[in-house]
């Protein structure tokens, strides 16, 4: 998982495509345990985690822009 401080170095770019990555991954979890070939369950909160974790980045850079 990735944390916070390695995110907050990211650029706005950078981010949106780690954003659009693990939507993909999300996707994919969500399909393996519809069909039960989930490996390692506890990947999806992670991933669930780490979205809310870029997307609130995203909001407080914007934010802080429009000042």
């Amino acid at each position: 998982m990735a944390k916070i401080a390695d995110l907050t170095g990211l650029t706005d770019d950078q981010l949106s495509q780690e954003l659009g990555n693990l939507k993909r991954e999300q996707f994919n979890l969500r399909f393996q345990a519809a069909t039960s070939q989930l490996e390692k369950p506890s990947r999806v909160r992670e991933v669930r985690r780490t979205i809310a974790q870029i997307k609130t980045l995203q909001t407080q850079r914007t934010a802080a822009a429009a000042k």
